[in-house]
């Protein structure tokens, strides 16, 4: 029993005469990475030796201040996208507050679409999670909750694609840009 706690905390899950030992891969590295400079942590992985800890704590001192100034430069991308929009709706069809809110809903229904609505029929053709997990899944990430109930490419019995956890990676980046725009939205409104 000791070594199969052991061999769990070295990364290896055992089932039955199977183990998965691709978490440490590039991608599974390179999601590791996102997930502790999001500060989403899931608990599903960690290192496991005093020099990798050490290291961790070195790249998320640097790299969770450095996430946030991208995080910050990415919704303010956004943000410019949305207003330069709205200017040259107002330049052809000569409207004022319609244009604005034209586009802020459009802005709005498309980030639904593309971090929120879409991502669960991804989760459920690959992970065979339901539209209601998937859609948990989304949102608790996308929010820096992560209990890690749920975690993508960490079934053993399940094969998945080499750009499967970048791709979430760079979905995760973005989508919290779009969410935290969400929020400092709803928190204007608020105010």
């Amino acid at each position: 029993l000791q070594g199969i706690v052991q061999a769990y905390k070295s990364g290896i899950t055992l089932q039955g005469n199977t183990t998965s030992l691709g978490r440490w891969d590039f991608s599974g590295s390179f999601f590791f990475s996102i997930s502790a400079i999001t500060t989403i942590g899931y608990g599903n992985l960690s290192p496991s030796t005093v020099a990798g800890r050490i290291f961790c704590i070195f790249f998320s001192l640097f790299g969770i201040p450095l996430n946030l100034v991208l995080l910050n430069e990415i919704g303010q991308l956004m943000l410019l996208g949305v207003q330069h929009c709205a200017r040259r709706l107002e330049e052809v069809f000569h409207w004022q507050k319609k244009a604005s809110l034209l586009i802020k809903t459009c802005a709005l229904v498309t980030g639904l679409l593309l971090f929120l609505l879409l991502p669960p029929l991804l989760f459920s053709d690959k992970e065979g999670w339901s539209y209601e997990e998937g859609f948990y899944y989304s949102f608790v990430t996308l929010s820096t909750i992560g209990f890690g109930d749920y975690v993508i490419g960490m079934n053993p019995d399940r094969t998945y694609p080499g750009w499967y956890k970048n791709v979430i990676s760079l979905w995760i980046l973005f989508g919290m840009a779009w969410l935290a725009l969400v929020i400092k939205f709803g928190i204007n409104f608020l105010e």
